[in-house]
């Protein structure tokens, strides 16, 4: 578990770390203009963290499975070797995704404007101002919703209906209370993970709306999510009570 909660970590970092300085150098500055290739690669990580985090998500609601419905065979399912595949599958599938992604949006013809009307490079803020070249993008886009967004989440539901079964069944209360701890910091990322990057993408066009949720999807998320994990530590949540009160 701690293997995955270090790689979720590392991906958030890369997230932010892709658009946040920029966003405060236009913002300290004045200067909003970026170059072809600092968009480009910008949109690159931005992809690759995305892909990376969707794969991520559910390989930790299998690890939770593994761990309450087979918690005797737990060390012999999920081993050094295995986890560290899935680790490697999931980068590579983030990083070769996002080249794909990438290579079909250079193909686009800009003509109609140069102006995005996001804080970053966003792949939606791009198609608007294309006018050549999109039909290949779509196509692409729509293989890798279903790839890493439909199956993922399905396959999420499916293995939490599972958990919840077999919890369901466990006759002590201290141990249905502590199998539903295990699960609920991860429940709750995936529903904010979910919940945020389908209403950026799915929500009718407007320009303010469209920030403010992708500014949640790609900084308040990314910081949350430690948070999250973090109240599970009885000293941190003991620390967090003092301070609010």
């Amino acid at each position: 578990m701690y293997l995955f909660l270090c790689n979720l970590s590392i991906i958030d970092m890369c997230y932010t770390t892709a658009n946040i300085p920029k966003l405060l150098y236009i913002l300290l500055s004045g200067n909003n203009s970026i170059s072809f290739t600092q968009c480009f690669i910008q949109m690159y990580f931005i992809f690759m963290s995305g892909i990376t985090e969707n794969t991520l998500i559910f390989i930790m609601a299998y690890d939770r499975c593994v761990a309450i419905c087979h918690p005797l065979y737990y060390h012999l399912i999920l081993n050094k070797k295995i986890c560290l595949l899935l680790m490697m599958v999931s980068w590579m599938s983030g990083c070769l995704n996002s080249s794909l992604l990438t290579s079909s949006i250079l193909k686009m013809i800009f003509c109609s404007s140069l102006t995005i009307h996001q804080f970053f490079c966003d792949a939606k803020a791009l198609i608007n101002i294309a006018c050549v070249g999109t039909d290949m993008f779509y196509i692409i886009m729509y293989i890798e919703f279903l790839l890493f967004g439909l199956c993922p989440v399905m396959c999420n539901l499916m293995t939490y209906l599972k958990i919840i079964r077999v919890i369901l069944h466990i006759k002590s209360k201290d141990s249905r209370g502590k199998a539903f701890s295990t699960c609920s910091s991860h429940l709750t990322v995936m529903a904010i993970y979910y919940g945020s990057g389908a209403s950026v993408y799915m929500i009718p066009p407007s320009d303010l709306y469209e920030q403010i949720l992708t500014i949640f999807y790609t900084t308040v998320v990314p910081v949350l999510n430690p948070l999250i994990y973090s109240l599970r530590n009885k000293d941190f949540k003991n620390s967090l009570w003092k301070l609010l009160s």
